[in-house]
């Protein structure tokens, strides 16, 4: 299939960088005349992505870690790629049960994953222990 454009961002695994992350790919897909709804959708997903990265991965002690974005336009969708180096997840399958998390004292819903599921078409989680998490959507836009 035919390759638009990419494009590829690092920054720092702080909170304060989760905006700016939604908003640079809403930008990003904004070249395939996206719905607002379709726009809404991809920066939830993205959202919650980097939130996991950060508040999982991490466990909010980012200093000197990075969070990794890389999006690739399609004529009819966008692939998003988001990889963090932390701690990695032990079980993908519970991981991504609803209401699931690993800060349970922390007000956490755990709906991080099945946000992403609602939200995007598809969706892939890769990680190991110690090296990291890869989360890999898809959205179709337009159309």
């Amino acid at each position: 299939m035919n390759i638009l454009n990419t494009v590829k961002i690092e920054f720092p695994a702080q909170s304060i960088n989760e905006s700016f992350s939604r908003g640079v790919i809403a930008m990003f897909v904004a070249q395939l005349d996206p719905t607002v709804d379709e726009v809404s959708d991809i920066k939830t997903a993205v959202s919650e992505a980097v939130t996991n990265a950060i508040v999982h991965g991490y466990d909010e002690r980012g200093e000197g870690k990075t969070i990794v974005i890389e999006a690739t336009l399609y004529p009819d969708h966008i692939n998003i790629k988001v990889t963090d180096t932390g701690k990695g997840i032990k079980d993908i399958n519970m991981a991504m049960q609803p209401f699931n998390t690993t800060k349970p004292s922390e007000e956490r819903s755990g709906m991080g994953f099945t946000v992403m599921q609602s939200f995007m078409d598809n969706l892939e989680v890769k990680s190991q222990i110690g090296k990291g998490t890869t989360i890999i959507m898809r959205k179709a836009v337009g159309g």
